[in-house]
C-alpha cells in the first residue's frame, strides 16, 4: 500500500538533499520518479537544489497546479514509482489532498519535504494539512548554534537582526534565515 509521507524540519536540515537521495535510490533500482518543487521559489528555476551541491530537474507547481491530473497523466503514459515534492509548505490544502489521492487511489508513494513553521512559529498551510493527514511524519534534524536541535526559522534583516513582522513567505536562504532551537528563537524575538 502506497503512503503519503511528510519529512519536515527547520531550515538547513538537509530536506532537499534527503529528497535527492531518495530519488537516486529509486532511480538506481530502475524505477521512475517524478520530482516537483514550488514555482514560488524563484531561486530553484525548475531544480531541486541542496546546499551541498546536489540537484535534479523538477516540475514546477503553483497554487493552481492540479497535481492529481498532472501526475495521473504522466503515470498513464509511463508508470511512476514515486512522487517527490520539495518545498511542500507551499502546497495548498487541495494539493495535499490530491497527493493523498495519488497514494490512496493510484498506488504511488508520495514523499513531501518542507518546513513545518514560518519565521513567527506559525504552521504553513501545506504543512498543517500534511501534519494532519500524512501516513508517516518524519522529523529531520538541524542544529542550533548552541548544539540543541533547531526547530525554528528566524528571519533576519541585512544586519542580522531578527525580523518580527512581515509576509509569511519571503524566499531566502542563509542570508535571510537562521535555524534555531526554540529557546534561542524566543530570545532573539524579545531582544
Amino acid at each position: 500500500m502506497a503512503k503519503l509521507y511528510f519529512y519536515y524540519a527547520s531550515m538547513n536540515a538537509g530536506k532537499s538533499s534527503s529528497l535527492l537521495q531518495a530519488d537516486f535510490n529509486y532511480r538506481e533500482r530502475g524505477m521512475r520518479t517524478m520530482l516537483w518543487t514550488a514555482a514560488l521559489d524563484s531561486r530553484s528555476a525548475g531544480q531541486v537544489q541542496s546546499r551541498i551541491g546536489l540537484e535534479s530537474g523538477a516540475h514546477l507547481y503553483g497554487a493552481k497546479t492540479d497535481l492529481w491530473a498532472a501526475v495521473s497523466a504522466a503515470h498513464a503514459a509511463e508508470p511512476i514509482d514515486c512522487v517527490l515534492v520539495d518545498e511542500a509548505q507551499f502546497l495548498t490544502t487541495e494539493q495535499v489532498w490530491q497527493l493523498a489521492r495519488l497514494a490512496d487511489e493510484a498506488g504511488i508513494p508520495v514523499l513531501c519535504y518542507g518546513l513545518r513553521t514560518d519565521f513567527q512559529g506559525e504552521l504553513f498551510p501545506g504543512s498543517a494539512v500534511l501534519l494532519g493527514i500524512a501516513d508517516a511524519l518524519v522529523e529531520l534534524k538541524a542544529v542550533c548554534h548552541c548544539g540543541r536541535k533547531a526547530t525554528m526559522n528566524l528571519r533576519v534583516d541585512e544586519s542580522g537582526a531578527a525580523v518580527k513582522q512581515g509576509a509569511q513567505t519571503e524566499i531566502g536562504g542563509n542570508d535571510r534565515y537562521v535555524a534555531l532551537c526554540r529557546r534561542h528563537f524566543s530570545q532573539a524575538l524579545v531582544a
